[in-house]
């Protein structure tokens, strides 16, 4: 009587561990740029980076956005601002299923990246005179 409960725990437990396996890999990264904020649809438009095709991805409650600090909820509101100011839209990595994001990373250099890449051009100007 024993082994039936350790054979149906065993299964239950294998079957789990696949579960988590498997389920990440299902999720599709697209790598571009926010170029469009829809707040009404929820959505916004994003260009992606080698193939320069528009994407449609919908924004839920439970969709975050990845910053140094942890996780955030969305704010369209916030990122239609930010997009506003933006030349060329937004650089990010959109993680999702079926076309409804699940996480949004920034992509782009951050202010002390740029300020460092900016002393090293000045560098290299003033080396070659």
């Amino acid at each position: 009587m024993k082994s039936r409960p350790k054979s149906l725990m065993t299964l239950a437990c294998a079957a789990m561990a696949l579960g988590v396996m498997i389920v990440p890999t299902l999720a599709a990264e697209l790598m571009g740029r926010i170029t469009k904020v829809n707040l009404d649809a929820r959505a916004v438009t994003v260009i992606e980076k080698d193939t320069d095709k528009l994407i449609d991805v919908k924004i839920t409650d439970d969709t975050v956005f990845l910053t140094k600090k942890g996780e955030i909820k969305v704010d369209l509101e916030k990122l239609e601002k930010g997009l506003e100011e933006a030349k060329q839209g937004i650089p990010v990595v959109v993680t999702h299923e079926k076309g409804v994001a699940s996480k949004i990373k920034y992509a782009g250099k951050g202010k002390a990246q740029l300020q460092k890449e900016k002393e090293k051009e000045k560098e290299k100007e003033e080396s070659k005179e």
